[in-house]
């Protein structure tokens, strides 16, 4: 299936599921989700792989549930999770490496009827992922370093910006004295910007604008995958 665009009604069909969301109702408008969103999905992920190849030839990119693609149902289980059984936000992720996929360096994109989000790095550290990212940064060269690829990223006026700070106290090794020791609270590392939209029915301008955001950003990248081959198994 040839990638032209998501469908000018997958929008409106997030905000219907936003005002009908349970199972029932969803069931039952499976085939308008498939056709607007999750067949354009797998096209898309295949075209932009095809894309991303060029920048990081060992990309993973399969269009599948819980691989590039993700589920529509939401794991209302865990403590504190949304509620609400089906996602109003529709995400896809390119990771390097074989490690878990949001535990990895990875091109990621979501869309909701109120933004387009283009993203790289990682964007949350679980416990093994974190020790690595401190264990780099402790050494002066590579905070230095890091440092660098973020402040080039944002000066290029295109919007581009990182996640916050996740931390208060700076962990066990770092100090206050140490050059650019912020780096060290926080709990992902990831820069980002946000689009219109409406961007995604257009198939070659999608395409043509995720590739300069993540071209741009591809620094950040391969510091973070850098990082993620440190990680210990647990």
């Amino acid at each position: 299936m040839e990638f032209t665009g998501f469908h000018k009604k997958a929008l409106p069909f997030l905000k219907k599921i936003r005002a009908n969301n349970d199972k029932e109702w969803f069931a039952a408008h499976k085939s308008e989700y498939e056709e607007y969103i999750l067949n354009p999905s797998r096209a898309f992920v295949v075209e932009m792989g095809e894309h991303l190849q060029a920048l990081v030839p060992t990309i993973n990119a399969e269009p599948k549930i819980n691989k590039s693609l993700y589920r529509i149902y939401r794991d209302t289980r865990r403590m504190g999770a949304n509620k609400m059984p089906i996602k109003e936000r529709i995400g896809v992720i390119f990771w390097q490496g074989n490690s878990k996929r949001m535990q990895s360096s990875s091109f990621y994109m979501h869309f909701s009827p109120e933004e387009l989000m283009v993203a790289v790095g990682v964007r949350w550290f679980e416990k093994p992922m974190l020790d690595a990212f401190r264990e780099t940064i402790k050494d002066d060269v590579k905070r230095a370093e890091l440092w660098e690829i973020l402040q080039k990223i944002k000066s290029m006026g295109k919007g581009y910006t990182h996640l916050e700070k996740g931390y208060k106290r700076y962990p066990r090794g770092f100090h206050a004295e140490m050059t650019h020791v912020e780096l060290s609270l926080y709990k992902g590392m990831a820069t980002f910007k946000t689009l219109d939209p409406e961007l995604i029915t257009d198939g070659e301008r999608l395409i043509e604008s995720l590739y300069e955001i993540y071209e741009d950003m591809l620094p950040l990248h391969q510091f973070m995958y850098e990082v993620s081959l440190r990680v210990k198994d647990e």
